[in-house]
């Protein structure tokens, strides 16, 4: 079994007060481990987005127990949770988050920038990274030129640019067509394999299955199922090389 990198134990979160009150998560188990890419399937109001948050050190649970690569976030303070995600986590959405005053390059190196790396460092390895996810000619162009499948690449290079234990993906391919969306999950599942990160996709698309290690199935705020997808069932998925 591969090593850990992000752990929820028995975690629990209510929202809301009052009238308003609902349990999203009841007593959620799940583990993210380096090497695999899992798949977080559920309908709207599932509770994924909730469980993502609480991964992702962006949500406390009301109850229950957290670890980022060992280390428990039960207590730590916004300073703490924030040097834990910039340091261990990084984070592709559905609407890709660039800046769009900022060119492909410039929106990856702000992920270093708030690091303090070193200017001739970070141009480099923004470029480098853009040239894995298969941009290279597009560095200098600004997210209006560029269509919906490379904005999402210059996503994903900017979450993978710090070289993260684990990559959180909320819903990367909903906004994209078939084959954009396929090519977004080759890029996801082979940075899994080969940089031995934990990656979690959040879905409602049982079309990403066979890019799937692990499928954690969810509903109601509770882990209804966990299936290991059958090899066939992956023959269209990129294997480690």
């Amino acid at each position: 079994m591969t090593d850990p990198v992000i752990e929820v134990l028995n975690v629990s979160k209510v929202l809301g007060v009052g009238p308003s009150r609902v349990q999203a998560l009841k007593g959620v188990s799940v583990t993210l481990r380096r090497g695999e890419l899992t798949v977080l399937m559920g309908p709207s109001g599932s509770g994924k987005t909730t469980l993502l948050s609480i991964l992702g050190c962006m949500l406390a649970p009301t109850d229950g127990t957290v670890r980022v690569c060992g280390i428990p976030t039960g207590g730590a303070g916004p300073e703490e949770l924030a040097a834990i995600r910039r340091e261990h986590i990084g984070f592709v959405f559905q609407s890709y988050h660039l800046f769009g005053t900022l060119t492909a390059e410039e929106n990856v190196r702000l992920a270093l920038d708030v690091r303090g790396d070193g200017r001739n460092h970070a141009i480099a390895k923004t470029r480098e990274v853009l040239a894995s996810v298969g941009l290279t000619g597009k560095t200098a162009s600004f997210p209006r030129q560029l269509s919906g499948g490379e904005q999402q690449r210059v996503a994903i290079a900017r979450a993978i640019v710090a070289d993260p234990s684990a990559i959180l993906a909320d819903e990367p391919t909903a906004a994209l067509d078939a084959a954009n969306g396929h090519a977004i999950m080759t890029i996801l599942s082979t940075i899994a394999k080969k940089r031995s990160r934990a990656v979690l996709v959040v879905t409602h698309d049982p079309r990403l299955f066979g890019f799937a290690d692990r499928i954690v199935h969810i509903e109601d705020g509770l882990l209804t199922r966990e299936e290991i997808p059958a090899r066939e069932a992956r023959a269209g998925a990129p294997t480690s090389s």
